[in-house]
């Protein structure tokens, strides 16, 4: 508890110390510092938000909570995120209605291990101000298939089983740079399958923020950064439905160094939001 007590104090006043070579910076897409106020300001205006996480990194959920309660007073919200499957929504939908508790839901659903510090207070969120939460994610054993054996193998897939990822076939261009890294990444394990895999996860959540989005409302999405940045990934696909779509997005980098952004990181993200890479990692 007293962990807990000092994590909070030292997140409540991270703003602050941010000024002062604290936790973290914001920078936008050109590498210049911008303040908290300023990118609430500017999240207020698209219809789709990716806020792009490093899974263990405690800032970013901290602030992913933080800026969606703080969009929720000037918007109608819609939220959603990768860490919960698509096949899952059943259960997700009968905890916001208050049919299940949450070890109910732990049971039912394939839950992250870290969903109870890091994803939980969002779903709650969404539970106590009446928000539809959307798991948008291809459930991981069809993407493990696509994995194996290719974009073929969902054709075999029951009406049911179907409904639960994005409409075949599934778009596909290997030459997107976010796609060829990941071979380069890999190396000896890279293969065009392992790229297919990552695709099936990318046009699925595509589809199911698209299906999801009532006009007029923010849909607020919660991915690991690499399916957002540069504007590519999930970005590719949902462009492909809604070319008119306006949206802002955000990643999460660490550095040793928080005071100047990283060339590397330059135009990931409309805010790039750079944490000290000493921070306390949540697993």
């Amino acid at each position: 508890m007293r962990f807990l007590l000092a994590l909070s104090i030292l997140l409540f006043t991270a703003p602050i110390l941010a000024q002062q070579n604290g936790p973290y910076v914001i920078y936008n897409a050109k590498g210049k510092k911008v303040s908290y106020k300023k990118m609430l300001k500017q999240l207020e205006k698209p219809d789709v938000i990716f806020f792009g996480e490093q899974h263990n990194n405690p800032i970013a959920h901290w602030l992913q909570f933080e800026v969606t309660a703080a969009l929720h007073k000037k918007r109608d919200l819609v939220l959603g995120a990768e860490m919960i499957e698509a096949d899952n929504q059943d259960e997700l939908r009968s905890y916001l209605k208050g049919k299940i508790d949450a070890k109910g839901l732990d049971t039912l659903a394939r839950l992250w291990k870290n969903h109870q510090t890091d994803y939980a207070p969002l779903v709650n969120f969404a539970k106590e101000n009446n928000l539809d939460f959307v798991g948008t994610n291809i459930p991981r054993r069809y993407a493990n298939m696509v994995y194996q054996k290719g974009f073929e193998v969902l054709e075999g897939l029951t009406d049911e089983e179907k409904s639960w990822i994005a409409p075949l076939p599934i778009a596909f261009d290997p030459d997107l740079p976010r796609y060829v890294n990941i071979l380069s990444m890999m190396g000896d394990h890279g293969t065009p399958n392992l790229v297919k895999s990552q695709a099936s996860k990318d046009a699925t959540m595509a589809h199911f923020i698209y299906e999801n989005h009532p006009s007029g409302k923010l849909f607020i999405h919660y991915n690991g950064a690499y399916h957002s940045d540069y504007y590519e990934g999930i970005l590719w696909y949902l462009n492909r439905l809604n070319p008119s779509i306006k949206v802002q997005t955000i990643s999460t980098v660490e550095q040793d160094d928080i005071t100047k952004l990283s060339a590397d990181h330059i135009g990931k993200a409309d805010f790039i939001i750079c944490v000290d890479a000493n921070m306390t990692k949540t697993y």
